[in-house]
C-alpha cells in the first residue's frame, strides 16, 4: 500500500473556514445572537490533529430558544403554499452550488473523507434540493370512491411541525439534506443536531440555509443545536413538541432514541447500523466485481453505513478473486485526503483505530487469515490512519455479525447462491446487499421475497453509492426508516382522510340504519 506523507500547500483549513465565514471561535447554535456561549470545544482535524476551530456547544437556554422559535416558524410556514416552500429549497441548492468546493474541503478537513468523495457528498445536497423542488408540486393524495351516494372521499397531507434531524459524522452534510429539503417542502421547520465530531460542516451548511430562509421572512426555518447525543439528542427525543425525530447512527443510539420517542407517541425515522454483504458467483464478471468491491469496502476508510464488510465468493473462483482484491488493496494510496491521488484517508479518531485493531485480533483468534493490511500506520501526519484489511475466514465468526466502522473485509467461500443468501441474511442488520452474476435466474432469486432481506438489494453494483431518487434505508436493526426519494416524503407529513357529503340525505356506511 502506498503511504502519503506530503501535506498539500494549496489547501489550508483557515482559507476554507474564511471562505465559509466561520471564525476560529464560533457558536454551535443557529445564530450567535441567540447563543448563551456555552463551553468551548476544540475541533481537531483527523488528518493531522491540527486545531480547526473552537465551537460553543448549545446551552439549555439555547435549546429552549430554538424550540420556541421553531414552533413560531411552523405557525407561519404551514400557511405557505408548498411550491413557494420549494422556491426556498431551490435557492438553497443554488447557494450550495456556489460553495461546493469550499464545503467539500471542509468535509475533508473535519471528517477525513477524500476530496472526490466529499465533492460527491456536496453534490448529493444539490441533487436532493433539486428533487425536493419538484416534489413541492407533487405532494399528492388519493381520491377514493365512496359507497355512499352524493359523497366524495379523499386524503390529503399536512405538515407535522418542527422536525429534529440527528446526523452522524460520516456523512456530515448529505443526510441532513436528505431530511431537511423534504421536511421543508412538506411544511416543517428543521432542528439539526449534528455529530459533536463534525459541527463545523453543520454550521457552514446551516448558515447558508438560514440566510436563504431569512430572506423569505422565515429566520427560524433552519436551526442548529450542537452538543453530545447524551444531552441534546436525549432532549430532542423526549420533547413532545417535536413530532418527528430522524436519527442516523449506531443501532444502540437508535434503540435509545426510538424508545424515548415512542414513549411520548412521537414518530422516529431511524437509519442505523449496516453490516453489508456481497455475493460473487462463479459466472460473474470478476474485473467488474473487484472494482466495485474495493471501492465499496475501502472507500471512506470503511466508515460508511453501506460499506461492504462481508464477501461471499463461490468456491471455484474464491482463490483467484481474493488475490484480485488483495492486489488492488496493495495499490491503494493512503494519506492526506486533500492530496490528488489519495484513495484512503484517516479514521475519525483513535477510538475507531482501537476498534479496528480489536476486531482484527478477535478475527485472528477465530482462525481468520490476514491476506493484506491489518496494521495501524505510524508514518503519517496523525495516528488515525490504518491499512484497509482483507481477511479470509474459514467460517462465519462472531465478529462478522457486528459492525466495525473501519476498512475490514471478511471473505468466505460458499457453495451456492442459496448459501450466500442465507449468510447475507444471518445478521441483525439489514441495510444494503448485492450479488454479482451474469445469470438472470440468479439475480432474480437474490431479489425475490426469499432472497436478500435488506432494504437495498443490487445486482452487479456494490452496496454503496445510492442515488437520491430511490428510498434509502434498511430493515431489522437498521431501523426501518426511509429517506430521500420515492415516497419518503410521507414520513414528514400527517395523512388526513376526508369525506364530504354534498347531498341532502345522511346515508351511513356499511348500510347501517339508525332512525
Amino acid at each position: 500500500m502506498h503511504k502519503n506523507n506530503q501535506k498539500p500547500s494549496e489547501f489550508r483549513p483557515e482559507k476554507t473556514l474564511k471562505a465559509l465565514e466561520i471564525s476560529e471561535e464560533t457558536s454551535g447554535t443557529f445564530s450567535d445572537r441567540w447563543s448563551q456561549a456555552g463551553i468551548k470545544t476544540p475541533i481537531h482535524s483527523p488528518i493531522d490533529t491540527q486545531l480547526l476551530a473552537s465551537v460553543s456547544f448549545s446551552s439549555d437556554a439555547d435549546y429552549e430558544n430554538v424550540i420556541q422559535k421553531s414552533l413560531t416558524c411552523f405557525a407561519e410556514l404551514r400557511r405557505v403554499p408548498a411550491p413557494k416552500r420549494g422556491e426556498i429549497i431551490r435557492e438553497f441548492g443554488n447557494a450550495v452550488r456556489e460553495k461546493k468546493q469550499e464545503l467539500a474541503e471542509l468535509i475533508s478537513w473535519e471528517m477525513g473523507k477524500i476530496l472526490p468523495e466529499a465533492l460527491g457528498e456536496v453534490q448529493e445536497v444539490i441533487d436532493i434540493a433539486d428533487f425536493a423542488v419538484g416534489l413541492s408540486r407533487q405532494l399528492y393524495g388519493l381520491s377514493m370512491h365512496s359507497e355512499r351516494p352524493s359523497h366524495r372521499m379523499y386524503e390529503q397531507w399536512h405538515p407535522l411541525g418542527p422536525c429534529a434531524v440527528i446526523t452522524a459524522f460520516n456523512f456530515p452534510m448529505a443526510v441532513w439534506a436528505w431530511n431537511s429539503c423534504l421536511a421543508v417542502v412538506c411544511g416543517n421547520p428543521v432542528i439539526w443536531k449534528p455529530s459533536e465530531l463534525t459541527p463545523l460542516t453543520a454550521i457552514a451548511l446551516n448558515s447558508i440555509a438560514a440566510r436563504i430562509a431569512a430572506a423569505h421572512q422565515l429566520p427560524s426555518l433552519f436551526t442548529l443545536l450542537t452538543g453530545t447525543g447524551a444531552e441534546i439528542g436525549v432532549k430532542l427525543a423526549e420533547d413532545a413538541r417535536i413530532p418527528l425525530v430522524s436519527a442516523t447512527g449506531s443501532t444502540a443510539m437508535g434503540r435509545d432514541v426510538g424508545t424515548r420517542v415512542a414513549k411520548r407517541f412521537g414518530r422516529s425515522l431511524l437509519e442505523l447500523g449496516g453490516n453489508n454483504a456481497v455475493i460473487v458467483l462463479d459466472d460473474a464478471d470478476l474485473d467488474l466485481s473487484a472494482r466495485a468491491i474495493v471501492f465499496g469496502a475501502a472507500g471512506t476508510a470503511g466508515q460508511r453505513c453501506t460499506t461492504i464488510r462481508r464477501l461471499f465468493v463461490q468456491k471455484s473462483v474464491a482463490g483467484d478473486f481474493s488475490e484480485r482484491i488483495a492486489r488492488a488493496y496493495k495499490q491503494l494510496k493512503i494519506g492526506n485526503p486533500l492530496e490528488a491521488g489519495t484513495l484512503i484517508g484517516p479514521l475519525i479518531h483513535q477510538r475507531a483505530v482501537q476498534a479496528f485493531s480489536q476486531a482484527i485480533g478477535e478475527a485472528k483468534s477465530g482462525g481468520a487469515e490476514i491476506l493484506v493490511g491489518g496494521k495501524q500506520l505510524d508514518n503519517l501526519p496523525s495516528s488515525n490512519y490504518v491499512e484497509p484489511t482483507l481477511l479470509r475466514v474459514p467460517k462465519t465468526l462472531e465478529i462478522m455479525k457486528r459492525e466495525t466502522f473501519a476498512p475490514i473485509l471478511y471473505v468466505q467461500e460458499i457453495a451456492s447462491l442459496e448459501e450466500g443468501i442465507q449468510l447475507n441474511n444471518a445478521v441483525s442488520q439489514g441495510l444494503s446487499s448485492a450479488v454479482f452474476t451474469r445469470s438472470l435466474k440468479s439475480a432474480e432469486n437474490f431479489l425475490a421475497a426469499t432472497g436478500s432481506d435488506c432494504g437495498i438489494a443490487n445486482v452487479n453494483i456494490g452496496t454503496s453509492g445510492a442515488e437520491i431518487g430511490g428510498a434509502f434505508g434498511g430493515e431489522k436493526e437498521t431501523g426501518g426508516g426511509r429517506e430521500a426519494g420515492s415516497d419518503s416524503w410521507k414520513a414528514y407529513m400527517r395523512r388526513q382522510t376526508t369525506t364530504i357529503n354534498w347531498g341532502d340525505s345522511l346515508p351511513l356506511a356499511q348500510g347501517v340504519r339508525f332512525e
